[in-house]
C-alpha cells in the first residue's frame, strides 16, 4: 500500500500550542483522525487571525478548503499540548496551500505527532464561484 509523504516548507512563520482536550479522545484513548483535522482547523484560524483575516473574510474573498492530507507519526494522548506551525506556500491565481508541522513534547525534547497540508481556494459564498487570489493577502502571507 503507497503511503502519503509530505515534504513540509522547512520555514514556519506562526505557531501556536493547544492542549487536548478529554473531549478530543476517541474509544482507542487517543486523538483520532477527525480532531487532527480541527485541530488543524483551529491552528488555521489562528494563523488567519494573526494576520488580519478570517476565513470568511480574507482581504475581501473568503476561503475555502479544497483539500487535506495528513502523515499521522505519533498519538495525542489527553492533556498534551501539541505545538502546530504554520506556513502558506504554492500561491497560484486563485489559491495556495498551508502546511501544518504538529509537535508534541515527549522526555524534554519536541517529536512530530503529524504532518498536514490543506489546499485553500479564494472562494465567494454568496456567488457560489472561486474568486481571484488577492494581492494584498499574498504579499502579508509572502512577507514574513
Amino acid at each position: 500500500m503507497e503511503r502519503i509523504k509530505l515534504q513540509l516548507s522547512s520555514q514556519f512563520p506562526f505557531s501556536t500550542a493547544l492542549q487536548i482536550r478529554i473531549t478530543d479522545i476517541n474509544y482507542g484513548g487517543h486523538v483520532g483522525n477527525d480532531t487532527f483535522l480541527s485541530l488543524i482547523q483551529e491552528a488555521r484560524q489562528q494563523f488567519l487571525y494573526h494576520y488580519g483575516y478570517t476565513e470568511l473574510n480574507f482581504s475581501g474573498v473568503g476561503l475555502i478548503m479544497v483539500d487535506a492530507a495528513i502523515e499521522y507519526k505519533k498519538e495525542l494522548n489527553y492533556a498534551e499540548t501539541v505545538k502546530i506551525s504554520v506556513a502558506a506556500l504554492n500561491f497560484n491565481k486563485i489559491g495556495f496551500d498551508l502546511h501544518y508541522l504538529l509537535e508534541v513534547e515527549s522526555n524534554g525534547f519536541l517529536s512530530v505527532a503529524a504532518k498536514a497540508k490543506t489546499g485553500m481556494l479564494c472562494y465567494n459564498y454568496d456567488l457560489k464561484k472561486r474568486m481571484p487570489m488577492p494581492e494584498e493577502a499574498f504579499q502579508k502571507l509572502t512577507h514574513v
